[in-house]
């Protein structure tokens, strides 16, 4: 018999916990409801979870923190959830990680349409993400480390990278120097194709440009080729590590 997929649920209005635990669990997954983050890094640490559902408006460290952090540590999906209406507020916390958000008031039914879209998106990495005697990757001076997944600047910085950050990174450092489309690039990174509640390809382009320090008013890194899609610009070198 499958396991359910175990969804943690990180919200300081009780009712939301409750409402969201019922209803999720009615339609087979397992639910897991917590106050904080506090109380989120226990729950981590107790037990494995396939996605989370997080609310930027938290007591202690708030939600972008959190998913900051949490995205540091690892892959796991996140599903932001916003009180608020800026799209300044939901752009940053696709920067810091999060994999889709929702903005209040939203329904049940439509977080379970959501959640199971991300799951589809990241049960199988495709055949160009499988690891490769290649373990760092050079463009532009920086350097991609793919058996730890870290990221190294120009100036030597480490960060750790995940998620679909990670992933499409991977297709343009993959596909150097060769225009990909929005499809492409869907079907590169995600092994899928486009469904109706995906987020547009370009806010995910837009997050690593930023993560790489590309001005996306004049990207010098990953270009765009108006009416065609996408194009990573600079060679790209391979290595064992």
């Amino acid at each position: 018999m499958d396991r359910a997929d175990h969804i943690l649920i990180v919200d300081d209005d009780a009712d939301i916990r409750s409402l969201l635990t019922r209803y999720l669990e009615k339609n087979g997954l397992r639910a897991t409801a917590v106050g904080d983050g506090r109380a989120m890094w226990q729950a981590l640490d107790r037990g494995a979870f396939d996605l989370v559902v997080l609310d930027l408006m938290l007591p202690g460290d708030d939600g972008l923190t959190l998913c900051r952090t949490l995205r540091g540590k690892s892959d796991i999906p996140v599903v932001m959830l916003t009180a608020r209406g800026d799209e300044t507020d939901r752009i940053v916390g696709l920067e810091m990680g999060a994999d889709d958000y929702l903005p209040k008031p939203f329904s049940a039914r439509e977080l379970m349409a959501r959640i199971k879209v991300i799951l589809r998106r990241t049960r199988s990495l495709p055949p160009n993400l499988q690891p490769q005697d290649e373990h760092l990757v050079r463009f532009a001076g920086w350097t991609l480390d793919t058996a730890r997944r870290l990221l190294v600047s120009p100036a030597g910085v480490q960060t750790p990278i995940g998620g679909a950050e990670y992933k499409l990174l991977r297709v343009f450092l993959d596909h150097p120097n060769r225009v990909l489309d929005r499809d492409q690039l869907l079907d590169l990174s995600q092994g899928r194709e486009a469904e109706p509640l995906d987020r547009s390809i370009d806010v995910q382009v837009s997050r690593l440009r930023h993560r790489l320090g590309d001005d996306s008013r004049s990207p010098q890194l990953i270009k765009t080729v108006r009416g065609e899609g996408y194009v990573l610009s600079v060679p790209v070198a391979r290595e064992g590590a």
